[in-house]
């Protein structure tokens, strides 16, 4: 990842040197994008759909398919967006944030704001409507969740900011199986699990990436105020807890022999890459030779071959 230099500003001042005249249609379409984060939602969606097909034990209703995911979508832009909003002050000053919409001025913070509520109410009204209340009222705990508890309250206090925050994260996989069954089962909540112990070991190692930005703005994270060493200790035991909930489906009938393989395979080699990021820390290895981007790159890989096999299993039972 490149860290490049940006102009310093005071804490809570964006860039506001764009006046509309001067905002292209076709560049402010592509910041609004911006601020729902589609990056990150393909992950959410990753975990979303083949709970669905978990659910049905085989190929659920496309259309379904397509409303959850949409409505997913726009709940879960609208969750970061109003992040975007809340952390105006400090995207400002991290040189990996520093060219965000409302950073650079192409939207202001009251259009931001109006945006993130505006796609919060529709999600909530088009799960309730076209999926089901129960899928609604989820939705919208993870974007209350995401936006209270994690952003505005544990973000900026706690290192712990990130393992319990991560609870909204892991809602997706209770509104795919919801979606189809209009119920919570023990399965989605063993994926809960592991996506819950899955976000500290995928996210801590960016964070050791990108310390100083944190630190620069007071955001305590977990690298930033503890060694190198005891980050690694963190994330190999949360590796092992998520390894082990992700094998608990089989025995509880819910997958076959496929997934298991799959989960065996996929976190062996996590727990590979995870002991070999703590060794190195232990060896006091530091800068680029830590090298623990590839546990991160990693846990993106890891977390999509787990549900493609969620969805694939049931049809080799």
């Amino acid at each position: 990842m490149c860290v490049t230099a940006v102009e310093s500003r005071p804490a809570g001042v964006v860039g506001t040197s764009q006046s509309p005249s001067h905002r292209p249609f076709g560049a402010r379409v592509k910041a609004f994008v911006a601020l729902t984060k589609p990056r990150i939602i393909e992950l959410l969606l990753i975990t979303t759909v083949p709970v669905m097909f978990l659910a049905e034990q085989g190929v659920p209703d496309l259309g379904l398919v397509l409303i959850t995911c949409f409505a997913g979508y726009l709940s879960a832009g609208g969750a970061n967006a109003l992040n975007m909003y809340i952390d105006r002050d400090i995207d400002a000053l991290m040189d990996r944030t520093s060219q965000r919409p409302l950073v650079t001025g192409m939207v202001s913070p009251r259009e931001c704001l109006a945006f993130g509520i505006t796609l919060g109410v529709v999600s909530t009204l088009l799960f309730g409507l076209a999926v089901n209340w129960l899928s609604a009222w989820l939705s919208l705990g993870a974007l209350l969740f995401y936006v209270v508890v994690y952003t505005m309250i544990l973000k900026r206090r706690t290192s712990q900011n990130i393992v319990w925050g991560g609870i909204a994260g892991c809602m997706p996989v209770l509104i795919g199986w919801s979606a189809v069954t209009n119920s919570v089962s023990y399965a989605p909540l063993i994926l809960f699990l592991v996506i819950f112990f899955w976000t500290p070991p995928h996210y801590w190692p960016l964070s050791m990436k990108v310390k100083d930005d944190y630190a620069r703005v007071g955001v305590p994270m977990l690298p930033v105020i503890a060694s190198n060493k005891v980050v690694a200790r963190q994330i190999v035991l949360y590796s092992w807890v998520m390894v082990g909930a992700s094998l608990l489906l089989t025995p509880l009938g819910y997958t076959g022999w496929f997934y298991t393989l799959v989960a065996l395979a996929a976190g062996g080699w996590w727990l590979w890459e995870a002991h070999a990021l703590q060794n190195r820390a232990k060896a006091e290895v530091t800068g680029a030779k830590l090298k623990e981007m590839r546990l991160f790159h990693w846990s993106i890989t890891y977390v999509s071959l787990l549900f493609v096999a969620v969805a694939v299993d049931p049809f080799l039972r």
